[in-house]
């Protein structure tokens, strides 16, 4: 029932609610959805109560008269359809339903199914198709029975009862008097049926998971980490980072204003997927204005300046966004919980910082070119480094780091998996309205009583009362309460109301989607960077992402970490950014080799390492910039979030100066690639700056 009641909401909302469904006890689920409008709510109501228990059933022949003498035949069962007809007046009809399932047609047998509108009445309908086995079900029933009425039946409500005029085979449509909106919900309830209906026992609503303290120090840090972003921006760059931080906040007002549109609700994978887009959004007019300081030292003026920097740069961020933008459709498309809604923001992110790096920052140039564009842009100096020399030694320092965090990591068993993974006891207590305790208090009683690992929040549901529940790991629900109610001494009224185990929230459905998404997501990867590139290069930047992932999770165990659900949604964030910054280099890696530079391909690769060095520390220094101010800043729930973002852009930045070029490199024995045979420019020194 819980996987799913999360299909059904991840499909209605689009995957950007982001729910928390678990099991509670023997016979109850919790569903916490956020941030609900009202009218979201009445529909969120019905679609976690709604079975979907869909039946197909013969009318009797002669139904009407024997209605009429109020007779109902052995194996029948008497429905009532009511339904507005052209005129708007109300009708009804009771008609004779055969009440067993010769043919064995059920619902279940729906493969597909979808809202649409009668194309003569305008009124809404949903049309459906069944599996095979259906199919040959539906056939024989509608084949035997061409002439009789075929009533559907949905939770036990005549929905429709039309004359079957010839053999079905495959699909089908149920009309009835319902809305468009709720026709659809109806279809994404048939598609995910219920074996049996839900009851609501209880409706509350509830504070953040993180608390309203770390919810307001988490806003604060993301504030102050786009303010240093563009502090920076601005003293590096002058006017062209007035330029990309104008970009910037363009691209959050066009990524807030579609994921308020979508009725999102800001979760912490959420947050992961803004990250990612800030730092790939700074990156794209990063590598404009390094190629635009290339062209300017090699003599060009500021036009011929700007449009061979963005014309080179092209082809760059197009590479680095599209590998980018491969994961993330996929896991939008396949994954579910917060990998969905990890997936959507950073799809619509990366949409966004693409127009606003290649369309918005152009424009902005072309305005005011002649009004400073070019002041303020000094090139960092070219370093002469020999990366692959240390190649080696790097690639078994890190490997050697990966497997100590990864061993130490199963050796803590299951206390290196929080509550998310592993379920806990969940108690509730009820004390007197107004004598709230702050979030941030009973966190650090708790940690300090050795329950680090908890989730507490606050609920409301009208009256002098007000509820506080904690989860915390299995077996410590009675350490939890002597802890609680030392910290409500003074509440007479502070009292357990109940205790369940409660299941987790990333169950394994969910974590086997991601791991399928993963998968799917690198061979989609493998198969685009080996047709713009090569195999080589492919494997180089599949190995690092692999490298990156586990390098992050191997520092993040040795931290002491415990994986969570916000800690997976960073975990996917470093998926981007490593692909993002291996595919920068790589495509410079290719261009010197088509231009034809003399010298080795280690030569050629440390130089191209080495021209793109400043827009590696840059990107890589604001996005920890970002990254930095939500751990310093943002308390609580987050510092685990923003520690593993921490690492993991550390991570890719390392593995892409030092662990992808030498795959590369070992891959072809340190011989040229095939790229070095499409040479366009044969005259050129290894020490150019060009290009």
């Amino acid at each position: 029932a819980v996987e799913v009641l999360r299909r059904r909401v991840d499909d209605e909302f689009s995957g950007v609610v982001e729910p928390d469904i678990r099991p509670m006890g023997e016979d109850k689920v919790m569903i916490q959805l956020p941030g609900l409008s009202a009218a979201n709510q009445a529909k969120a109501r019905q679609l976690v109560t709604q079975a979907a228990f869909l039946e197909f059933g013969l009318v009797h022949t002669n139904s009407m008269a024997l209605i009429a003498n109020g007779v109902t035949p052995p194996g029948y069962k008497k429905y009532t359809e009511t339904r507005t007809d052209a005129q708007g007046i109300e009708r009804t009809e009771e008609l004779l339903v055969e009440t067993q399932n010769q043919y064995g047609l059920r619902g279940e047998q729906i493969v597909n199914a979808s809202p649409s509108r009668d194309p003569l009445t305008s009124n809404a309908l949903i049309l459906f198709s069944f599996n095979s086995e259906g199919g040959v079900a539906m056939g024989s029933l509608s084949g035997d029975n061409v002439g009789r009425q075929m009533a559907i039946i949905l939770d036990g409500q005549l929905m429709s009862a039309p004359v079957l005029q010839e053999q079905i085979t495959s699909n089908g449509q149920i009309t009835g008097d319902f809305t468009m909106q709720e026709a659809a919900t109806i279809a994404n309830a048939l598609l995910n049926p219920l074996k049996a209906p839900l009851e609501i026992v209880e409706e509350m609503s509830v504070e953040p998971t993180l608390g309203a303290d770390s919810v307001q120090s988490g806003t604060n840090a993301a504030i102050y980490g786009v303010i240093a972003v563009a502090i920076f921006m601005l003293i590096y760059y002058w006017f062209a980072g007035a330029v990309a931080n104008f970009a910037l906040v363009l691209n959050l007002f066009i990524l807030m204003g579609v994921m308020c549109y979508l009725n999102a609700a800001l979760t912490l994978p959420g947050i992961a997927g803004i990250v990612l887009t800030i730092g790939m959004a700074i990156d794209a007019n990063v590598l404009i204005f390094e190629r635009i300081r290339e062209e300017l030292k090699a003599g060009k003026g500021i036009q011929g300046a700007v449009e061979t920097g963005y014309a080179r740069a092209f082809g760059t961020i197009i590479d680095a966004n599209l590998t980018t933008l491969i994961v993330s459709v996929i896991l939008m498309i396949m994954g579910t919980g917060p990998v969905k809604g990890f997936g959507v923001t950073l799809t619509v992110g990366i949409c966004a910082s693409m127009f606003t790096a290649l369309v918005v920052t152009r424009l902005v140039f072309d305005l005011f070119r002649n009004f400073g564009a070019d002041q303020g842009l000094h090139l960092l100096q070219q370093p002469k480094i020999n990366f692959m020399n240390f190649a080696k030694i790097a690639f078994g320092i890190s490997w050697a780091l990966v497997i100590v965090g990864i061993a130490f990591g199963f050796s803590q068993g299951k206390d290196a998996l929080g509550i998310d993974f592993r379920g806990g006891d969940r108690i509730t207590f009820e004390f007197t309205e107004g004598k709230k305790k702050a979030n941030a208090v009973l966190r650090d009683a708790l940690d300090q009583a050795g329950l680090s690992d908890n989730m507490i929040q606050y609920q409301s549901g009208g009256g002098s009362r007000e509820r506080l529940q904690v989860t915390v790991p299995f077996g410590k629900g009675g350490e939890a309460e002597a802890v609680l109610t030392k910290s409500f001494v003074g509440d007479e009224n502070f009292k357990k109301v109940s205790q369940l185990r409660t299941g987790a929230s990333i169950s394994q459905d969910i974590l086997k989607s991601a791991i399928k998404s993963l998968l799917i997501a690198l061979f989609a990867i493998l198969v685009y960077v080996t047709f713009r590139y090569e195999f080589s290069f492919a494997l180089g930047a599949i190995l690092a992402i692999l490298h990156d992932i586990l390098m992050t999770m191997g520092i993040f165990f040795l931290w002491g970490g415990e994986l969570s659900s916000p800690v997976m949604a960073a975990l996917l964030t470093i998926i981007g950014f490593s692909i993002n910054d291996t595919i920068v280099i790589f495509d410079r890696i290719r261009e010197d080799l088509k231009l034809g530079l003399p010298g080795t391909f280690t030569e050629i690769m440390n130089v191209a390492i080495s021209k793109t060095l400043s827009r590696t520390i840059i990107t890589s220094g604001t996005t920890l910039l970002a990254a930095g101010s939500l751990f310093f800043f943002g308390g609580g729930a987050i510092n685990e979030f923003a520690f593993v973002l921490l690492a993991g852009v550390l991570t890719g930045t390392f593995s892409s100066i030092f662990i992808a070029g030498s795959l590369v490199l070992w891959r072809n024995k340190g011989e040229k690639p095939k790229l070095a045979d499409e040479t366009v420019i044969t005259q050129h020194s290894i020490s150019t700056s060009e290009a």
